[in-house]
């Protein structure tokens, strides 16, 4: 629909998610934005749009959800019958990982996507604590889409350390600890790519260096905790950290998915 309130949207309307239709009925005793919604003539769930402010949210049932997207709502709906299982097993791993008293969570803020390099590398603890926190001198590009996203820009590293200078605290912050990141083979790739300049392009000795960390990814995990399924790739959709991308920042906010995930009562009302 490409009315912006959903109180003026038709009765019957078709809407694709992830390229596959879904058919959307307002039952015919109310005039309210809620809609019945099929595929391919069954039924899969309701959704109603609420006004929060000036925001508007999607709740669904029966899974007695919220969401910002209408497309989330309907993602929710085409759950496969696994994703309680898939839940529960997120929510275990998520409690094993904060039950472990060498869990840190690290970030990484970069000079950009691809080839990057660190510009910022924090550690906090299980509670928060900073462990770890630094700027670090790239001697690379740095790139303005980059600089737009995490606000770091090359005065504000003109004085910094370069890796090298850092890599034996960090040694000593990581090493035979486990080691949670949000999509952790990114900020894993980019303390490989730091390691391989410091040991000129040595692969054993940063083969060595991170063998020493237990690495965990939590954007996967999270994905299943939050049940967004994609018809079009048959996977749960990835879900963006959401942090202000300052190091330290989502490092913490990876602590608090983790608890968010580990509070999830072991037999889900879905």
């Amino acid at each position: 629909m490409d009315v912006e309130d959903p109180g003026l949207w038709e009765d019957l309307f078709v809407r694709d998610v992830d390229e596959k239709p879904a058919q959307f009925v307002r039952p015919a005793d109310t005039s309210d934005p809620t809609w019945a919604v099929y595929e391919h003539g069954s039924y899969l769930g309701t959704v109603k749009a609420d006004q929060a402010g000036s925001e508007t949210m999607w709740r669904s049932a029966p899974t007695r959800e919220t969401h910002r997207r209408l497309d989330d709502a309907i993602r929710a709906l085409r759950r496969p019958p696994s994703w309680p299982r898939e839940r529960a097993q997120a929510s275990g791993w998520a409690r094993r990982l904060l039950a472990d008293d060498s869990l840190i969570a690290l970030d990484v803020e970069t000079t950009g996507l691809t080839d990057a390099y660190a510009v910022q590398i924090a550690a906090v603890d299980r509670r928060g604590a900073v462990v770890f926190n630094e700027y670090v001198q790239p001697d690379a590009v740095l790139e303005p889409a980059a600089v737009a996203v995490h606000g770091i820009t090359p005065d504000r590293l003109a004085q910094a350390p370069a890796f090298a200078e850092l890599l034996p605290r960090l040694t000593d912050v990581l090493h035979d600890r486990v080691a949670v990141a949000y999509n952790a083979a990114f900020d894993r790739g980019v303390i490989e790519r730091e390691l391989h300049r410091r040991h000129q392009g040595d692969a054993a000795a940063a083969d060595a260096w991170l063998s020493r960390v237990w690495w965990e990814d939590a954007m996967v995990p999270y994905s299943v905790w939050r049940g967004l399924w994609s018809v079009k790739r048959g996977v749960y959709r990835n879900q963006a950290l959401g942090g202000p991308h300052d190091a330290v920042a989502d490092a913490r906010l990876i602590i608090a998915k983790l608890e968010q995930m580990a509070a999830t009562p072991p037999t889900s009302p879905w």
